[in-house]
């Protein structure tokens, strides 16, 4: 793919970035170029969406600068969807909607993406996740940042690199096999012990872990609207990073029913630290030495 083809995105209905229109919506972000790293590989870090979506990028035979510009397309991706569904920001039409400003059919067509996608998954998780339920109205906060993940890594899938990995704050999704190695192993952080896992998986799709490593106690029980969080960490892994985003935030909170939930669903694996330091995992969760 040509920088040209790159540094030009836009969203078809199935929210997967395609490299021949210009981006819908012009985003204002200070450029970072990436820094090449010791293994050949491209690194940066994008502060958005009140974290950092860190990038790991291994350009193989399509090279460095298109890597470079491919990696600036995905950050622009990321900005997008927080300027669309930020329920910080009081202009985005995601708190627009919720403050009755705007109707669903006034929303570009990748917010009712989004809300079926959540649907989708407030059924799969036996309601556990649902962001119909959130103090405020309509929160898809647990599933969009996935979600824009998902697309983000499409724009690096697309370019043709070797391997990619993107991780924000501990929910990471990537292709490829690193280095001429055997993929990407994954550390699960342990909900205690500072600088010490839980235990490594490897990377297939989509890992994503509910916990409150950087933000504290921030779960609702969506049945009760309290605050809540019935695991000291709850880890999902999947074929795309939107759902198992949102499924580790029910599992988070619906303890053993939520289990289960995610226990039916093909495709979709769990990993629980109980309160009390227990450990519960579906049968299909492998973990590496």
């Amino acid at each position: 793919m040509s920088n040209d083809a790159v540094g030009k995105v836009r969203w078809n209905v199935r929210g997967v970035p395609v490299a021949e229109a210009a981006s819908e919506q012009a985003v204002n972000r200070p450029t970072i170029p990436a820094t090449l790293g010791r293994a050949g590989d491209l690194v940066h870090a994008e502060p958005v969406m009140g974290t950092v979506v860190s990038f790991r990028v291994f350009p193989g035979r399509a090279g460095v600068d298109s890597a470079r510009a491919a990696i600036d397309v995905a950050c622009e991706v990321l900005h997008e969807v927080d300027a669309t569904f930020s329920i910080w920001k009081p202009d985005s039409p995601i708190s627009r909607l919720r403050r009755g400003e705007l109707l669903l059919t006034d929303m570009v067509p990748r917010v009712a993406e989004v809300l079926e996608l959540c649907r989708h998954a407030k059924a799969s998780s036996r309601g556990w996740f649902d962001p119909w339920a959130m103090p405020g109205g309509v929160d898809p906060t647990g599933l969009v940042k996935g979600w824009s993940l998902d697309i983000a890594l499409g724009t690096l899938r697309e370019a043709g690199f070797e391997a990619a990995l993107l991780n924000a704050g501990g929910d990471l999704v990537g292709f490829g096999n690193p280095g001429r190695g055997d993929g990407w192993r994954i550390g699960i952080r342990h909900p205690w012990l500072r600088d010490a896992l839980a235990g490594v998986v490897q990377l297939r799709s989509a890992v994503a872990t509910s916990g409150p490593y950087e933000r504290g106690a921030h779960l609702v029980d969506p049945r009760s609207g309290e605050p809540a969080q019935t695991v000291a960490s709850a880890t999902v892994t999947g074929p795309n990073l939107a759902t198992s985003d949102a499924l580790a935030t029910a599992l988070a909170v619906g303890g053993d029913d939520a289990f289960d939930a995610v226990a039916s669903l093909d495709g979709y694996e769990a990993y629980v630290i109980g309160a009390d330091g227990s450990e519960r995992a579906t049968p299909g969760m492998v973990f590496l030495d």
